[in-house]
């Protein structure tokens, strides 16, 4: 893993909460998408060298906002930058570690994703990143 890529936070309003990060960064959001494989709208903001993704449910079974529902806003997880995704899940599992996805899939931000589950990781949900251009 090579750095940390971004922090994924759970919102209700992505209006709102970009209004409130804007305040708080000073600039405004460089993107939003949709990602309608996960039922969920982004945005993103720079935050120095790393990057903040606000997600917002676009329907009610998306995981999102079964996340709000059970726990509220806030952090929902940490995504880390990988070279090669599936060598590292390759890695991760041959660890120990259980994957919510053994095959990397299309996220936002032009990236290829697989979650690792929260149970495996002290309850933190940890995300792999791929720039696809890789």
């Amino acid at each position: 893993m090579r750095k940390i890529e971004h922090i994924g936070i759970a919102v209700k309003d992505i209006d709102a909460s970009n209004a409130l990060f804007k305040s708080l960064f000073g600039k405004p959001h460089y993107k939003t998408e949709t990602v309608e494989s996960e039922g969920v709208m982004t945005s993103f903001f720079e935050a120095g060298p790393n990057k903040i993704e606000l997600l917002q449910a676009t329907n009610e079974n998306s995981p999102i906002a079964k996340y709000i529902e059970k726990k509220g806003e806030g952090i929902h997880h940490i995504a880390f930058a990988v070279d090669d995704i599936e060598a590292e899940i390759e890695r991760l599992t041959a660890e120990g570690f259980r994957m919510i996805h053994e095959t990397p899939k299309k996220g936002a931000d032009n990236k290829l994703i697989a979650f690792l589950h929260p149970k495996a990781t002290n309850g933190v949900l940890i995300e792999l990143c791929q720039d696809i251009d890789s």
